[in-house]
């Protein structure tokens, strides 16, 4: 169907294909259809959701609406370790800033950026829900807290692969 490199390698090109193939305007397979292909490619690139729309015979808004529907999906790729740094109240008042700071420097990424080599993602939220370890950060849902800028270079330096 496709040898579009803009997806990703050509083995998860020829898989994909063989995917839309084998579903080939069959509506009622969409959970599967994204499932799948979210595991091939790790998260649903755009063009892998207008090819779906085209296979299955569905309007890419209604595959947009179950994509952001169910929380299972990302149509952004995810770095090995993603960080979420609380920017709420508590958080925010007790230095979530610095802490924030500390950790982009030493990645040398904005929010929202992943590192070159994949490992790391920072994003922020509004609250973590564990305000008593204020400022605190997840890395892959794991939680730290009470940080200050100088704890992150050795919690980050803990990730070796």
């Amino acid at each position: 169907m496709c040898n579009c490199e803009r997806l990703g390698t050509k083995e998860q090109v020829e898989k994909f294909d063989s995917l839309l193939a084998e579903n080939k305007g069959n509506r009622g397979n969409i959970m599967e259809v994204l499932q799948k292909t979210q595991g091939i490619f790790g998260f649903l690139p755009e063009l892998s959701v207008k090819m779906i729309s085209e296979s299955l015979g569905m309007p890419e808004s209604e595959i947009y609406g179950i994509i952001t529907f169910y929380s299972q999906f990302t149509l952004t790729p995810k770095a090995k370790y993603n960080i979420d740094v609380c920017l709420g109240t508590a958080c925010f008042v007790l230095g979530a800033q610095a802490v924030m700071d500390r950790i982009l420097e030493k990645l040398g990424v904005e929010v929202g950026q992943m590192t070159s080599d994949g490992k790391w993602i920072v994003t922020s939220c509004r609250c973590l829900g564990c305000c008593g370890l204020a400022p605190a950060i997840t890395i892959n849902g794991e939680v730290y807290g009470k940080l200050k800028p100088e704890d992150v270079d050795k919690i980050l330096d803990s990730y070796v692969d």
